[in-house]
């Protein structure tokens, strides 16, 4: 086995596109353990219910859940079901740290504009970009692009949508690295949001999703995933910014006239104000972790079996399951091993790679060895120990440890953030949750 290829192949920063045929065998499907087919939830609602009318959808789970894995499936399936797709990652375009609704609504237009999709000139939205050029002191040029090396031009005389890519990258890359400029667009441009917001639709969606329908598509479908992402620290306001974005702001959201996906900050859902959150959005669909006990303590075997398999296809992605398992003590020095490994992930799917990831490069051969193993999780658990910052937080653990529930959740955010907790659904869609499995041995949870 080429030790090489199996590192590379645990990086826990990659994110499996089942689109690409040599990614594919990577992907496992978890849902049976999850709760239920939530992206098959999703795209129903989308092709089979709403195909001609606008949805929206938030997407939450915890950081390294999978949940940008499962986004690349269902863009996947809405494409070979005849939709167009734009997907982007929101943390590639913007300051996550300081984020308005109308930088969103921004990356959201540009994202539409470079998808190469003829339609007319958008010329009251590039009106706004221009006049909002102005008030940073960069003309935005609406008739050239500026490309490569200075002095260069590039002449843009179909339809101007080109253009408008570029003006809204002109300005966004200008105020990204520069508060005071950023706060002075939001100030000029959140008083023309319904101007703006009005602006896409007429000018960038509904021509966009003409255009589609007369080549035979379906319609469009807007996935803006890492949303979860953003920061939480106060605005001047005293508003935390999740809660500005998506409960204050969250309407600005929906009244895009096209399907939109957007992922959001799980801990959005131990908010006071969730409530709000649902009537605007309606209820978001959360991918639970990996399910590999129950909540009465019985080991979950189908789940425990997919983990296993997830694990072995990093190795062996030409191999069916079964020659997968037979080639376990290869990998592993015992099948207790990555039993182990499985278990004390606690269905995390990142930090399962994490580790393993980790235990590669540390143990420079195979057969992985048990004690490398444990080393790791002793590393792991010193870590997490550091970030817990006072004694109600460690009371808070240890109920959810003997309760599997969260009472006052509002108290819970911090640790649900910092993957001190997991959530898991039944088969009937009961909640539950349960310390991460690093924790536990710890002397402050007895």
């Amino acid at each position: 086995m080429d030790l090489q290829k199996f590192y590379q192949a645990t990086n826990p920063t990659e994110t499996i596109k089942v689109s690409n045929p040599e990614e594919k065998p990577y992907y496992i499907n978890f849902a049976p353990v999850r709760g239920g087919p939530l992206i098959e939830q999703i795209y129903n609602k989308i092709n089979t219910f709403s195909p001609n009318d606008p949805t929206c959808t938030l997407f939450t789970g915890h950081i390294g859940s999978g949940k940008s894995t499962e986004l690349f499936c269902l863009q996947d399936k809405l494409q070979q079901a005849g939709f167009h797709v734009v997907y982007f990652t929101c943390d590639t375009e913007l300051d996550t740290t300081d984020v308005d609704v109308i930088d969103i609504l921004l990356a959201i237009a540009r994202n539409i504009s470079i998808a190469k999709i003829a339609i007319p000139a958008p010329q009251k939205f590039l009106g706004i970009i221009k006049e909002a050029g102005k008030l940073l002191n960069t003309e935005v040029d609406i008739t050239k692009v500026k490309v490569g090396v200075e002095k260069q031009a590039l002449t843009v005389e179909n339809t101007g949508q080109l253009t408008l890519a570029f003006g809204i990258g002109e300005i966004t890359a200008k105020i990204k690295d520069d508060s005071g400029l950023r706060h002075r667009l939001n100030e000029y441009l959140g008083n023309k949001k319904t101007e703006l917001i009005k602006a896409i639709n007429e000018e960038l969606l509904l021509p966009t999703i003409q255009q589609l329908k007369a080549q035979g598509k379906k319609g469009l479908v807007i996935i803006v995933d890492n949303l979860d992402r953003l920061d939480n620290r106060l605005k001047p306001f005293g508003r935390p910014q999740q809660e500005y974005i998506f409960i204050e702001q969250g309407t600005y959201l929906t009244e895009l006239e096209c399907h939109l996906i957007y992922t959001m900050p799980i801990n959005l859902r131990f908010v006071q104000d969730y409530s709000t959150l649902t009537e605007r959005f309606k209820d978001p669909k959360v991918l639970p972790m990996v399910k590999i006990k129950n909540k009465d303590g019985q080991v979950c075997e189908e789940g425990m079996a997919l983990l296993r398999q997830m694990v072995l296809a990093r190795a062996f992605p030409q191999l069916t399951e079964q020659e997968r398992l037979e080639k376990i003590t290869e990998v592993f020095d015992e099948p207790a091993t990555l039993d182990h490994l499985c278990e004390i992930s606690g269905g995390h799917v990142r930090g399962i790679l994490k580790i393993l990831n980790r235990w590669i490069e540390e143990e420079m051969t195979l057969p992985l060895t048990r004690q490398r193993l444990e080393k790791i999780i002793v590393s792991q658990r010193d870590e997490k120990k550091l970030s817990i910052n006072n004694q109600e937080e460690w009371e808070l653990l240890k109920k959810v440890y003997r309760e599997k529930d969260l009472k006052e959740s509002i108290k819970y955010q911090s640790l649900i953030k910092n993957l001190f907790i997991f959530q898991y659904c039944e088969d009937n869609h009961e909640t539950w949750f349960d310390l991460n499995p690093v924790l536990i041995g710890l002397p402050e949870l007895a």
